[in-house]
């Protein structure tokens, strides 16, 4: 069994999601909640939302071809990498309320984190990596393993991130990674790889 799923799945949930508007959440939530409950309810969100994302991009491959998957996938991937390098202004920092019961930090960081991912483009790429690779608990790992790295580092050295790694040159390298991806799913498509 190979593990380019896993690979694959965490090199690109990692970059894509550093800068990303959910690690400014979760640094937002860390500054104003304890960083444990703010970890613990941001990766209980992204258990539940990855864990969709996977089902349906398995689901698919149940109905239709394998080569049209692989063909949407690239496309999919080309077009948040073309989006992710033009959209490199940054993201607005959210705000969220303070809430003034710190029990409720687990509940408002899960609660935000699930509405910021559902529908997001690392969603929509966890769905397209589950319909190109055929091992679905592998890419399932790899996002996961993103998450927990990523979002350690929102809640952990977050707030001074920016200061070292600008925020402009992650996304374009999410952009880029994105589109080389997308290049090499076409090319295994045509040449029935996987």
């Amino acid at each position: 069994m190979s593990l380019a799923p896993l690979v694959a799945s965490f090199a690109l949930v990692a970059l894509a999601e550093l800068g990303d508007k959910t690690q400014i959440a979760v640094i937002t939530l860390s500054s104003r909640f304890k960083a444990v409950s703010v970890f613990l309810g941001a990766m209980l969100a992204f258990l539940l939302t990855t864990g969709i994302a996977v089902a349906i991009g398995d689901a698919l491959t149940l109905v239709l071809p394998i080569f049209w998957l692989r063909i949407t996938a690239a496309v999919i991937f080309l077009i948040f990498g073309v989006y992710t390098i033009i959209s490199r202004k940054g993201e607005a920092q959210i705000k969220t309320k303070e809430a003034r019961n710190p029990r409720n930090a687990v509940v408002s960081s899960f609660s935000l984190i699930t509405l910021m991912e559902l529908g997001d483009k690392t969603q929509f790429a966890v769905i397209a990596l589950s319909a190109q690779y055929e091992f679905p608990l592998l890419v399932y790992l790899g996002v996961m393993m993103a998450f927990i790295l990523v979002t350690g580092l929102g809640t952990v050295v977050g707030a001074t991130l920016t200061k070292y790694v600008s925020l402009k040159h992650v996304q374009l390298a999410s952009g880029i990674i994105f589109i080389l991806l997308g290049i090499l799913f076409l090319i295994n498509a045509a040449l029935g790889f996987n």
